[in-house]
């Protein structure tokens, strides 16, 4: 729980400062894309959860 609200308000910060900069591109794509299954918690949040969980594990194994 912890790690998913986080990742909701890390996600959402990236997104309003590219939406202020007006930054466009694939990075942004990804960071709104994110935001938006970890906010709406549709039925792929539970694959994003657990790839976003690997890679935050993997990071903390280097």
């Amino acid at each position: 729980m912890a790690v998913t609200l986080s990742l909701v308000l890390l996600f959402g910060f990236l997104l309003a400062l590219l939406l202020r900069s007006k930054t466009l591109g694939a990075g942004s794509a990804f960071v709104a894309v994110m935001f938006g299954f970890y906010l709406a918690s549709t039925g792929a949040a539970d694959t994003v959860n657990q790839l976003m969980r690997a890679i935050a594990d993997a990071l903390n194994n280097v």
